[in-house]
């Protein structure tokens, strides 16, 4: 979709010609979510494709993810063979069911900057304690975990003029056992719940719930709780009014699904029969 109210786009090669943000901006990744839409009060796009940022870095600390990397380059990541839950970068990127368009030009920074529900990026860093890092416009930097960056459908935790430079993955968390759940109404549709479970060494035991509700939710335990105390929790720490309610499915179902999965994921990674 053209978006005829622009009349100036800016491409930056370095941070210090991003400069300062004014009313009408946007910040132009792969567009994919930009341009399938009406978006009148935009006057100047500021495309970010020219400041090249690696889209993949990795080290003894973790895996960088640029906010510019798309989920084709991220699925093609081939991780250490220490780092246990890298195959759920696949199972998140998988969850997408994108066209060749989204999977070659959508961003990871995109999907988590709009807050959807079933962004499977949002997923993906929720469970394996993901930070945002933030450049200000003024040269500024702040780090946020992804589960307060991401406050509902398409709300952030961005000040005006802030950007996403790129999501920190502990290797802490890349190195955790996981179970993976997801459902959806129909075999190619938009995620209506996902459930991803992680097993630390030390016992801890962490359930993120996302797609089902309005906003990333993870439960951490100290240790592996018994079927009980799970539901216990959950119910506890996820009101019904949470639940997300469209047309990929309602609060109750999704309610429902999100304590069967949990159940199933818990028994998983502890052996158990579910």
């Amino acid at each position: 979709m053209d978006i005829n109210t622009i009349t100036e786009v800016l491409r930056p090669r370095a941070r210090d010609e991003i400069g300062s943000a004014r009313p009408g901006d946007a910040f132009l990744g792969g567009g994919t979510f930009l341009f399938s839409e009406p978006q009148p009060e935009l006057r100047r796009l500021i495309d970010l494709s020219k400041l090249r940022w690696p889209p993949l870095s990795a080290g003894e600390a973790g895996l960088d993810i640029a906010a510019t990397c798309t989920i084709a380059e991220l699925h093609a990541y081939e991780a250490p063979a220490g780092w246990t839950a890298a195959p759920l970068i696949g199972e998140c990127c998988r969850a997408f069911l994108a066209s060749f368009k989204v999977w070659n030009m959508a961003t990871v920074g995109g999907n988590i900057c709009l807050g959807l529900p079933a962004g499977p990026m949002i997923s993906l860093a929720a469970a394996l304690d993901g930070s945002c890092v933030l450049w200000a416009g003024d040269g500024g930097e702040r780090r946020l975990p992804v589960l307060d960056f991401v406050r509902g459908p398409r709300e952030n935790a961005l000040a005006p003029g802030e950007l996403l430079r790129r999501i920190e993955l502990p290797a802490a968390a890349l190195a955790r056992r996981f179970a993976f759940r997801r459902a959806s109404l129909t075999p190619l549709g938009r995620s209506g719940v996902l459930v991803i479970g992680t097993l630390d060494r030390d016992g801890s035991f962490r359930l993120t719930v996302t797609a089902a509700t309005r906003r990333p939710q993870r439960l951490d335990f100290p240790a592996p709780p018994d079927r009980a105390a799970l539901a216990g929790r959950l119910a506890a720490a996820l009101p019904p009014a949470l639940y997300y309610d469209d047309v990929h499915g309602r609060p109750d179902w999704r309610r429902h699904m999100t304590h069967l999965f949990a159940e199933e994921v818990r028994a998983e990674l502890l052996g158990e029969a579910a």
